[in-house]
């Protein structure tokens, strides 16, 4: 090579040497700014609170359903640690999270980021709330021990159905988690024991309640168990070696005698150690702050500022107009004597609509719901530019779960899809549910319900990860319920009087429910009193009725995400229908209100005005009229 050839050779490798390390330098600072500084974008800002945040939570990363498994898996035999000092971890950083959000220069902000902005400051803010008491449980619960989601059956659940055993090592991850259950309901205990010092006992039913599951819990033999029963059966079906799998499952049953078992029986000695102080009064006004604490419930569960007067005043006048509605359907179908809780309690014993109640019945009520579901599924595109690509399936609460369980719920899928959204059914008595209720059952928390909800965000590209997977209760409980009147819109009552009977009841119950959950809370009303004004009202049968009650009681507030949440939507429906007139799109209207995820009642009519005022615009550009 010549001398001028090795000069511009030189120069090149020099010139290549500048530019890598540019380039080098580059990425280095995009990662530093992503990951510890301030990110070039506001999307990325909220990913990375949400990954930190997720990171802290094992079963977060689990629901989520991308590490689980995987070579970089380092989290899927644990739980969420729970601790005083856990809790008080979660509050720092979600005040530093919105020191950083709230720093970032608004002027920047695209209209979907302003709402990020909005959604996840408000989010913030009623996390924090709860620093206010002290007495709360370490997970923020009232009662962290209760019969519907207490975590002494939400995290066996979480084992059966969110933990998923698809290799070797998820098995054994699986065992490792089922030994650390045993620690954490230790930790659980304790803390429901510094919540009694500090006067926050549940009531004596609650309790009741509670040593009820979780005396069934344990009542199998532990190699008969469920968690034990689910491992062998999941890791047949991987087909996994045969001494290796018999040593696991033997390693599960002795987990469930040395740490499960042995937990379950010490949180069980301390809750009839509690019952003997535990009171039969219901509400939070008996608590030292009960009062401020409710306030602040309803105004998290409603995202409004309604006091409860105002709520139980608005839930008298719903429950009279329900009523009279549900009179005329009566009247339709001869059932013209009595009452409409009267009449509804004959129709609910009608055997005609009644399963039998044996494990046959219980199979078929199953494949009914499925039908349902499957018979809702073939109207959606109708009504929804966007169908969920997540399958919905429809399996039974664990035996062990029954008791005190709602009548159905819906567990969310994982992000990456390959969990499916349950739609779970209590199947403990089946002459509960008549099959003229199954309809709306099925439609609120499946499709068009709670699954079409959850799905259609997640599924979402471009929104930040809290906007995906992020709850806003009134958000949420009031879709649900507008599912239940969207099924009638699309014909799924048709020539079904029985059905529209089923959707009014529930309708009734949610309306109901704002008198009850501020009965017991702001107005002193006992359970017993709840009970006999809710069954006579709805004619539902006097368990599950009970239920309800006692879920009010541990829940404050929920009850009445849903009428309110429900009644906006509708009104937004109804306004756009009235100022669109023909240019109205069912579709898009119900795109405007999924697409965007979760978000509180008020902002949730600021952006169904921005869409509407676009819609015209585009309208008045185009030469188009009303």
């Amino acid at each position: 090579m010549s001398e001028d050839a090795k000069r511009v050779m030189s120069w090149f490798l020099r010139g290549a040497a500048v530019v890598l390390s540019l380039v080098l330098a580059g990425a280095c600072y995009v990662v530093y700014a992503t990951v510890w500084g301030t990110p070039f974008r506001f999307n990325d800002l909220l990913n990375r609170q949400a990954i930190f945040e997720t990171l802290n939570s094992p079963q977060s990363l689990t629901r989520g359903g991308f590490v689980d498994g995987t070579w970089y898996d380092f989290t899927s035999g644990k739980l969420d640690p729970y601790s005083l000092a856990e809790r008080q971890k979660r509050f720092d950083r979600t005040r530093k999270f919105d020191t950083e959000i709230s720093a970032w220069n608004g002027n920047t902000l695209t209209h979907q980021e302003r709402l990020s902005y909005a959604v996840v400051r408000w989010d913030y803010a009623r996390r924090v709330a709860d620093e206010k008491y002290p007495w709360l449980g370490a997970n923020n619960a009232l009662y962290p021990v209760n019969q519907t989601f207490g975590i002494q059956q939400s995290l066996p659940n979480f084992l059966l159905f969110t933990h998923q055993i698809t290799n070797a090592k998820l098995a054994r991850r699986y065992v490792q988690r089922l030994r650390a259950l045993g620690p954490v309901i230790d930790a659980v205990r304790a803390d429901i024991a510094r919540q009694a010092a500090a006067g926050v006992i549940a009531p004596d039913f609650i309790i009741d309640d509670t040593i009820a599951q979780m005396k069934a819990m344990i009542a199998p033999i532990p190699g008969e168990h469920p968690l034990v029963a689910h491992l062998a059966d999941k890791t047949e079906a991987i087909g996994m070696n045969g001494a290796e799998r018999d040593a696991l499952i033997n390693k599960a049953i002795a987990a469930m005698l040395d740490a499960v078992y042995p937990a379950y029986r010490r949180m069980i000695a301390e809750e009839e150690h509690l019952r003997a102080r535990a009171t039969h009064d219901a509400g939070l006004w008996r608590l030292q702050g009960g009062a401020a604490y409710y306030a602040d419930q309803l105004k998290t569960m409603t995202s409004t500022n309604m006091t409860p007067d105002e709520i139980h005043a608005y839930g008298l006048s719903e429950v009279t107009r329900i009523t009279a509605e549900m009179d005329i359907v009566l009247k339709s179908v001869g059932l013209t004597s009595g009452s409409v809780g009267e009449r509804m309690d004959r129709l609910m014993a009608d055997p005609r609509f009644l399963y039998p109640k044996n494990d046959a019945g219980r199979a078929q009520m199953l494949v009914h719901y499925g039908q349902i579901l499957g018979r809702a599924k073939m109207l959606l595109p109708k009504y929804f530019s966007h169908g969920p690509n997540i399958a919905l399936v429809v399996r039974r609460v664990p035996t062990f779960a029954q008791q005190g369980a709602p009548g159905a719920y819906y567990k969310s899928p994982s992000l990456d899809g390959k969990r499916p959204g349950i739609f779970f059914a209590n199947l403990r008595d089946v002459s509960n549910v008549p099959m003229w209720a199954m309809p709306t059952l099925a439609y609120r928390e499946g499709a068009p319900g709670h699954h079409m909800q959850i799905t259609t965000a997640m599924e979402r590209q471009g929104l930040p990860l809290q906007r995906r997977i992020g709850a806003a209760p009134a958000y949420d409980k009031g879709w649900a319920l507008y599912a239940e009147h969207l099924a009638k819109d699309m014909g799924l009552y048709d020539n079904d009087p029985y059905g529209d009977l089923g959707r009014l009841q529930a309708e009734l119950l949610r309306a109901v429910g704002l008198v009850v959950d501020t009965g017991i809370h702001a107005k002193r009303w006992s359970r017993e009193q709840a009970i006999t004004y809710m069954q006579t009202t709805t004619g539902l049968a006097a368990s599950d009725v009970t239920d309800d009650v006692d879920i009010y009681v541990v829940q404050p507030g929920r009850a009445c995400a849903y009428t309110i949440g429900m009644t906006t939507i509708m009104d937004l429906r109804q306004q756009a229908e009235r100022e669109l007139g023909p240019r109205f799109d069912i579709r898009a209207f119900h795109a405007v209100i999924l697409e965007n995820g979760a978000m509180p009642l008020w902002l949730l009519q600021k952006n169904v005005d921005r869409w509407m005022a676009q819609k015209e615009g585009l309208s008045a550009n185009t030469g188009g009229g009303r």
